[in-house]
C-alpha cells in the first residue's frame, strides 16, 4: 500500500512558509548542492531543446540542485511526447467516425492521442508542481533575495526608527 496523504516539504520550505502547520521540522534531511544538472546525452533534440529552455528558468527561480536531473529528464521527455500527441489531435481531430457494413454512421471513435495527451498533461503538471511551475504552487514557495553590497548599505544608514515610551 501507498503512503497517504500529500508529499511533504522540505524543511527549507516549511521555514521560509513559516512553517504553517507547527510541527517539528527536520533539520537533518539531505541538502544536495544547488548546481545545475548535466543533461543527459540519452535525450533526443527535442527534449534537450525543452532541457535547455527550462534550466535557466529553475535557476532564477532557486529551486535547482544537481540531484534533480533525472526528474527534469523525465519532464523533458514527457513534455515532448505530450507536445506530438496535440500536435496529431490538432491535425486530425478528437475523434473519427466509426461506420457499419452499410457505410451508415455507426459512432465517433476517441483516437487514442486524447487518452495520451490527458495522462501526460496529469504526469506533466504533477512534475511542474514539484519545480513549482505552477501558479499555486509558486505561492507556496518562498525565496529570500540574496541582499546585495549596495542593499546592506542602504540598510545601514537608515535611521532608527525612535518608538514613544507608554507610561502607566
Amino acid at each position: 500500500m501507498g503512503r497517504r496523504g500529500p508529499s511533504p516539504k522540505p524543511a527549507a520550505l516549511k521555514l521560509l512558509a513559516g512553517n504553517p502547520g507547527r510541527r517539528p521540522l527536520n533539520y537533518r534531511e539531505p541538502q544536495p548542492p544547488k548546481t545545475r544538472p548535466h543533461c543527459p546525452t540519452w535525450l533526443d533534440k527535442d527534449a534537450k531543446a525543452v532541457w535547455r529552455q527550462l534550466i535557466p528558468k529553475l535557476e532564477t527561480m532557486k529551486v535547482l540542485t544537481n540531484v534533480d536531473g533525472n526528474a527534469l529528464a523525465r519532464y523533458c521527455v514527457l513534455w515532448v511526447r505530450w507536445k506530438q500527441a496535440e500536435l496529431f489531435i490538432r491535425q486530425h481531430g478528437l475523434a473519427y467516425p466509426l461506420r457499419d457494413e452499410k457505410g451508415q454512421l455507426r459512432c465517433l471513435q476517441q483516437f487514442p492521442q486524447v487518452a495520451i495527451a490527458n495522462k501526460l498533461a496529469t504526469q506533466l503538471t504533477r512534475l511542474e508542481q514539484e519545480f513549482g511551475m505552477t501558479p499555486s504552487a509558486r505561492t507556496r514557495i518562498h525565496v529570500e533575495p540574496v541582499p546585495t553590497e549596495n542593499s546592506i548599505r542602504q540598510f545601514a544608514a537608515r535611521k532608527p526608527r525612535v518608538r514613544p515610551m507608554h507610561t502607566a
